[in-house]
């Protein structure tokens, strides 16, 4: 026994010895014979590797091509060596001598489409090796393939023509004879054949179940139940009927979570894998899993879950009372990608406002069974003075009011009540007349007067649609720095111009609709206003309000409204005017329909199925002469704003607007910086800066001219162009800086033209004095839609 510790002894400095000669693996760094970039790795120093080198996780992630050439040592490609490779598209290993790959070898690889194994010593390739891979090119020639049942799925890729194996002329060697792949006849193969028989499926819950899996093939063929994700217990019994496998699966007691359930028989064998399936209908009573409480998502959300089979009816009620739908409020339904009956869904409110404040109640009902329950939706405030009969509107404080049984002489005191407001109300109408009239014919909100502002908080810049001029970098860092500054010798000359008053509309022409969100000012609503066209009674109208107006707040709303008030352009969003009329002050814009540019132009990409938020299907992609008319109509309002000396200096897809015919308008109601946050880079506080869209120059001096507008401008025509991506998406907001300031520009977008991206470098000279101009943007975008050019995409 004293024998083997003494030889392990001996053996051990060995064995170290021969450990410390044999080389170490390859791991966080490239090996000398190979060249590794961002995204791809190179091995073509002959005998310089002896597998696929493997990377570090964060050398290999953004890797999408190998190509390893001439390295004899290299034989095998195991389940480990591309682990780390999981954005791989394209593999090259050619000229080695590479004899197996395991079956598990791309399993993390599910991007590969191009394998190219030419000219190596390949005898035997599973079809388990690519199955699963969306490949649209293998090269498989000049290997020794060894004529057997494991070629019959090359075969088969060859005879349909997949993986562009049709003009390989491959072939396989049998009895040291060369023989054509494409005529082989190979005995004793093929595919399983897989049928499932039973005497029912359908069931209600408890029940028991047989299901018969008979399985025929040659060679014979492994079988398996898929079982995994069964509640019910299950248990299977093999069977052998001379040449035809049978596994039988027993389901009992089965649970009501199995409804739907897709059971799965799988056979598989040298030749390739087959399987059948049959879903199961297990009936049980309705429930609702559950019913939440409003949510705000593109439209306001009632989440509910709902189980049951027979499929339930459904019901809501609102208060009590027979909810019914209608095109502004609706149920529908979420596909659930699990094989699972639960149905998930929304019931859907469009822009509800205090009017639509209460509970809602879902009851569901199938022949097994009944289910109810109650959420609350609260949706917003009564936007105007509670003392406006017309703003009173009554919602049960709690679940109970909604039985209670009104008393009469509570009646008759409410109604005393309302007649003694009215009838304050009237002479309080009246006075205000009558002083109206004594003090003056001038509109309060006149053009002529003074309109330099200073140092302003966030709440005055919100409410800033544009600037004069250029703005000097301020000394006050939480203020000054997003402050909009007024040139007020251009001011006053457009002034004199044009002379102009704010117009004023009613209280009572103002029918709100529902609100389109919410900024630091205040809310935004569609609305219904009278009296502002002679061509129509009513027209719908986007209001913008002021919530908590203060003093310094109202001469910030006044010089607005008076500035919005010059600005007259088919491609700038109109201003009508303002209405003072009691809390709270609102500005009246024209609608838009289909709201900022930037959700238009996701809804209209190839991404639109991943983003879209509403119940309408996804909409058509844009074309290219599509882009190139918003992208000219957006210019076109830019050149009306440099010539009257104008800097917007927020330009981006976020604060234009669509409305139909796919009219494009600059302008926004102070939302983006609250819907799109990302977009904005706080600096010293409360200031917001919009980073990704503006110049050096403005980065780091805060200095804002016409030409930063245009720097702008070259991004917006990115936007477009990428259908609302955000500028710099994979960098944060001190990389982005970087790389402004150092002068790297935006790459060439895949559907961009190359005349295009020629302009949008016309905007990015670093220096602002070498920036092409508005008009010559504008001229040369308006040549490009009357002859649009034609373009090859580029591959990514």
């Amino acid at each position: 026994m004293a024998v083997a510790p003494r030889a392990l002894t001996l053996l051990l400095p060995l064995v170290l010895a021969l450990i410390s000669l044999a080389p170490a693996p390859t791991l966080g760094g490239c090996p000398s014979a190979c060249r590794c970039s961002f995204v791809m790795l190179q091995c073509l120093e002959p005998d310089g590797i002896t597998g696929v080198p493997i990377l570090a996780a964060q050398e290999s992630d953004n890797v999408t091509e190998i190509y390893i050439e001439n390295q004899v040592g290299l034989e095998n490609i195991t389940e480990f060596d591309l682990v780390n490779y999981r954005e791989l598209k394209n593999l090259t290993v050619t000229s080695c001598k590479l004899r197996l790959i395991s079956a598990n070898a791309f399993q993390y690889n599910l991007k590969l489409q191009y394998v190219n194994l030419a000219s190596n010593s390949l005898e035997h390739i599973s079809w388990r090796v690519f199955h699963f891979l969306p490949l649209l090119n293998l090269v498989l020639r000049d290997n020794p393939l060894v004529c057997s049942c494991d070629l019959y799925w090359l075969q088969q890729w060859q005879r349909n023509d997949r993986g562009d194996l049709d003009n390989q002329m491959l072939s396989c060697f049998t009895d040291n004879e060369e023989k054509p792949l494409s005529t082989l006849v190979i005995d004793n193969c093929s595919l399983p054949e897989v049928r499932i028989n039973f005497s029912k499926y359908k069931i209600q819950e408890g029940g028991n179940l047989t299901f018969e899996c008979q399985v025929t093939g040659s060679p014979t063929p492994n079988v398996r139940w898929r079982t995994d994700k069964l509640s019910s217990p299950s248990f299977t019994q093999e069977r052998i009927w001379g040449s035809t496998l049978e596994l039988v699966l027993y389901l009992t007691n089965v649970s009501y979570k199995d409804n739907l359930r897709n059971l799965t028989c799988e056979a598989e064998n040298q030749a390739g894998p087959r399987e059948d399936m049959v879903q199961l209908d297990i009936e049980f009573p309705v429930k609702i899993v559950f019913l939440r409480d409003a949510v705000q998502q593109h439209f306001w959300c009632f989440p509910f879950a709902v189980d049951g089979n027979p499929e339930p009816s459904f019901t809501w009620l609102y208060n009590g009372k027979l909810l019914n739908e209608t095109a502004y409020t609706y149920t529908q339904f979420i596909p659930d990608s699990s094989d699972g009956s639960v149905k998930h869904g929304c019931l859907f409110l469009n822009k509800p406002t205090h009017i639509n404040n209460g509970y809602y109640t879902l009851i569901v009902e199938n022949k097994l069974g009944r289910d109810e329950a109650t959420a609350t939706g609260m949706f917003m405030d009564n936007p105007f003075d509670p003392l406006d009969p017309e703003g009173i509107i009554p919602v049960p404080t709690n679940k109970s009011d909604m039985d209670v049984t009104e008393n009469p002489e509570s009646r008759v005191f409410v109604v005393s009540v309302a007649v003694g407001l009215a009838v304050f109300a009237c002479t309080f109408l009246l006075i205000m007349v009558l002083v109206i009239n004594k003090c003056g014919q001038h509109s309060k909100f006149g053009i002529h007067r003074s309109s330099v502002l200073g140092t302003e908080d966030d709440l005055a810049v919100s409410l800033r649609f544009m600037n004069f001029g250029t703005s000097p970098p301020s000394s006050d860092e939480d203020s000054g720095l997003s402050s909009f500054v007024e040139n007020p010798q251009y001011f006053c000359g457009i002034i004199k111009d044009k002379d102009m008053c704010v117009q004023h509309i009613k209280r009572q022409d103002i029918v709100l609709k529902w609100e389109l969100g919410e900024g630091a000012f205040g809310k935004v609503y569609l609305a219904e206003c009278a009296n502002l066209s002679p061509d129509s009674d009513k027209m719908l109208v986007a209001i913008k309000t002021l919530k908590d107006a203060n003093e310094s707040t109202r001469q910030d709303f006044q010089r607005e409204a008076e500035l919005l008030t010059v600005l007259q352009h088919q491609h700038i969003v109109r201003f009508y005017g303002v209405c003072t009329d009691g809390e709270p002050l609102a500005m009246v814009f024209e609608y838009m329909r289909h709201g900022d540019l930037n959700r238009f132009l996701r809804a209209h990409g190839p991404d639109a199925r991943i983003l879209e938020e509403s119940k309408m299907p996804p909409l058509g992609q844009l074309t290219l002469p599509q882009m190139l008319h918003i992208a000219a109509q957006i210019a076109s309002g830019m050149v009306y704003l440099a010539s009257l000396h104008f800097v917007h200096r927020d330009l981006a897809t976020r604060n234009c607007l669509v409305g139909e015919g796919l009219v494009v308008k600059i302008g926004d109601f102070g939302m983006s910086r609250d819907i799109y946050s990302t977009d904005y880079y706080r600096v010293g506080g409360r200031t917001m800066l919009p980073i990704r869209w503006m110049p050096p120059e403005s980065i780091m001096y805060r200095k804002f001219t016409t030409e930063s507008d245009i720097w702008s401008f070259g991004v917006v025509l990115w936007e477009i162009f990428t259908y609302g991506k955000q500028p710099w998406y994979q960098l944060s907001n001190s990389e982005a800086i970087e790389c402004i300031t150092q002068g790297r520009e935006l790459e060439r977008p895949r559907t961009c033209p190359k005349e295009v991206y020629l302009l949008m470098q016309g905007c990015w000279q670093r220096e602002p004095q070498q920036r092409m101009v508005i008009k010559d943007i504008h001229s040369r975008l308006l040549a490009l839609v009357k002859n649009p050019p034609v373009y090859l995409d580029i591959l990514g």
